[in-house]
């Protein structure tokens, strides 16, 4: 029982911080347009990249098709296909040599490259958490591509949608001192559309859960033992 409990914790987990690299990665891959498509319309240090502009819009894809390779990666891993677990290492692995390049290209050219050192790490530290999973100690319990049970799926599919919801909602809040420029936070320019898409996935979260929990179960039962009576 205890197995099966660390192991399950440790599968919600990786779900979770996949999801968590998805969101971050589209959202990078997203928020580097307006640089791409319009380099020197923001000045100063960013001025260097013009000349690269090419090279930026490469990124903007790249990043975005691995990002979507990602969100696929949980849907996979919450459905427990059998080839959830390396197509999720091969999306984390090419947004993290991805990040990696961009960030060296970006120092180079205007001296600094946050906000995608933050979605390179978080791709890196996923990537690493399942390498972690593939030792033998590890892999059979978690058990990444066989199934699982049904309230294991709710759970991770649930929390994974709450925390990504959580960080639409808020990023516009702790990624604004890097996206501030000229007295805009351009973390905010998509307002309405984050606080759109952050609830969306925040009540479907809790609808997972009250699923995992069996709440809705319940309902199905009483409504056939019901319709039997009548």
């Amino acid at each position: 029982m205890a197995n099966k409990l660390w192991a399950k914790i440790l599968r919600i987990v990786g779900i979770v911080m996949m999801g968590l690299t998805a969101v971050f990665t589209v959202m990078g891959g997203a928020g580097t347009t307006c640089v791409a498509l319009n380099p020197g319309g923001f000045g100063g240090k960013f001025s260097g990249i013009a000349p690269f502009q090419w090279l930026y819009i490469l990124f903007v894809i790249v990043t975005l098709g691995f990002g979507v390779m990602e969100v696929r990666a949980v849907v996979l891993l919450i459905r427990s296909r059998p080839n959830a677990y390396r197509y999720s290492v091969i999306a984390l692995a090419g947004g993290t040599i991805t990040g990696v390049i961009h960030i060296i290209v970006s120092r180079a050219l205007r001296g600094g490259s946050m906000p995608v050192d933050m979605v390179t790490y978080t791709s890196l530290l996923t990537l690493v958490l399942f390498l972690i999973f593939r030792i033998p100690g590890l892999w059979e319990p978690i058990g990444f591509g066989k199934p699982a049970a049904s309230n294991t799926t709710g759970m991770s599919g649930g929390l994974a949608s709450i925390a990504c919801g959580a960080v639409a909602l808020t990023i516009q809040y702790w990624m604004g001192a890097t996206h501030t420029i000229g007295g805009v936070n351009y973390a905010d320019i998509w307002h309405v559309q984050l606080q759109l898409a952050g609830w969306l996935l925040i009540i479907t979260g809790i609808l997972a859960l009250l699923w995992a929990a069996g709440i809705f179960a319940y309902k199905d039962a009483t409504a056939r033992v019901l319709s039997t009576l009548e």
